[in-house]
């Protein structure tokens, strides 16, 4: 089958990540020269660039230590990409050669799959996330209590204070976008709610723990352990919560995954 030429030069890394080579594809798309491909992987870098993507995951520098012959070897400068990034190069490549139309249909197909699967775990993710933050939150409602708090939403708007650099809750509704009938959680992408499960479970911990006792210091603490989940992704490099995007609502994902189960997309 045709489409063995691209699987037959495809890569598995040691994370079971595939990745092609530019001078492999290169070859393969019947490029004579590898420096007129790489003029088509300039304008597919700035595809990449212009779609919102970081060029780095897609498009890896590196050496590579390549056979001349008689058994020895030299290294050669080349470029590891990922699906996506072969993608927009066959897109970018000289459309008037048949096998680069063939790789345009390959890689959207196999682009499209790995879109539908990334969305199928990321509601996954989502989905089983909200269900323990939901759990969670009635812990920390008790642990609230406990301490002395009769003003829950005050409560929850200090940690979110911690966590969002400042902003409450109603300033995350507007700063996402959303309306007031939306709930912030609901809308939350998988990584964001991970960051505000840790908040809450630390939080519930915390209060427990160290029997916390007042209303003004239950806060502080529920604001300090958002300051401090907050510290730890500035310094993973991670996005601050408040410049993630929103995401559709959470029936939405639910209603996807309860239809495709496994997910499939024709070709």
């Amino acid at each position: 089958m045709q489409k063995n030429l691209f699987e037959n030069i495809k890569r598995i890394n040691e994370y079971q990540s595939e990745f092609w080579s530019a001078r492999e594809l290169a070859k393969v798309l019947d490029y004579s020269s590898y420096d007129k491909f790489l003029n088509v992987i300039k304008k597919a870098k700035e595809a990449c660039k212009n779609s919102g993507e970081v060029i780095h995951n897609h498009f890896s520098q590196v050496d590579e230590m390549v056979k001349i012959g008689s058994g020895a070897e030299r290294n050669i400068d080349t470029i590891f990409l990922s699906r996506y990034a072969c993608y927009l190069i066959v897109q970018n490549a000289d459309p008037s050669k048949e096998v680069v139309a063939l790789g345009q249909t390959y890689f959207a197909i196999q682009t499209r799959r790995q879109e539908k699967t990334d969305q199928f775990i990321e509601d996954s993710k989502r989905l089983n996330l909200r269900g323990e933050i939901k759990k969670h939150n009635t812990s920390l409602a008790e642990a609230a209590e406990n301490a002395g708090v009769k003003n829950y939403g005050k409560f929850q708007n200090y940690g979110y204070k911690g966590l969002y650099g400042g902003l409450d809750a109603n300033d995350i509704h507007i700063q996402k976008g959303l309306k007031k009938s939306q709930k912030i959680l609901d809308h939350m992408g998988s990584e964001e709610l991970a960051a505000n499960l840790f908040r809450a479970t630390q939080a519930d911990a915390k209060l427990r723990r160290e029997k916390i006792q007042g209303e003004m210091n239950a806060n502080l603490t529920h604001y300090a352990v958002g300051q401090k989940v907050r510290k730890t992704i500035e310094e993973l490099g991670g996005t601050m919560l408040e410049d993630l995007p929103k995401n559709d609502g959470i029936g939405k994902a639910k209603k996807r995954l309860e239809k495709n189960k496994i997910p499939k997309i024709a070709g």
